[in-house]
């Protein structure tokens, strides 16, 4: 039953990524503001938003079972949703800004297969796009930053698809989650630090 599985300290560990997330959002809405278009900028706000509220929904989650509070299969059940639409969204504004700043025409084309593939889309073109910048800001060694964050990503998908019925497995895809949270922020902050928000694309 989960609620041998998830104890306080796991669940407040699980909160750790998601602030790390929402560290690096906040970072990217400030130093790409002026950079894109008013819709790019709210597709970005929502993506960004998206995520967020599903890491701490998930969180939240674990945490109300760990206290005895009870269990809440909503909580959960949000989870993929909204990270694989706000992973998209936000991987597609940076997208959108790189491809518009070029003038470049951006073929769009329907995305109906499924939450998993929205989610390997957006982490692709957000983890490409972010990668784009570096290189445009001299800042090469960021890129392999965030190829391992979008492996991590990827390995956190495939951890979050099979069932969590071990306190093992519930350690491990914290840890996968945090690493990668953790190289999302590193590699954001750099870009921050190297002067993303005055940058001219």
């Amino acid at each position: 039953m989960q609620e041998t599985v998830f104890t306080v300290p796991m669940a407040l560990t699980d909160f750790i990524p998601v602030f790390l997330f929402g560290i690096s959002a906040v970072l990217l809405i400030r130093d790409l503001r002026s950079k894109m278009a008013a819709g790019v900028f709210a597709c970005l706000n929502l993506g960004v938003c998206l995520g967020f509220l599903a890491g701490f929904l998930k969180a939240l989650y674990k945490l109300l079972i760990a206290v005895g509070i009870g269990e809440f299969p909503l909580l959960n059940t949000l989870f993929l949703p909204l990270q694989s639409l706000g992973l998209l969204l936000t991987g597609l504004s940076i997208v959108l800004m790189l491809a518009l700043r070029r003038k470049a025409a951006l073929a769009m084309a329907p995305l109906t297969l499924g939450f998993i593939s929205m989610m390997v889309i957006g982490l692709g073109a957000m983890c490409a796009g972010l990668s784009v910048l570096a290189v445009k800001m001299k800042k090469k060694g960021l890129i392999a930053v965030f190829l391992f964050c979008f492996f991590c990503y990827m390995a956190m998908g495939y951890l979050a698809s099979r069932e969590g019925n071990s306190t093992a497995m519930n350690w491990i895809e914290q840890g996968v989650n945090s690493l990668g949270q953790l190289l999302l922020l590193w590699g954001v902050l750099s870009l921050h630090k190297a002067g993303l928000r005055d940058f001219k694309l």
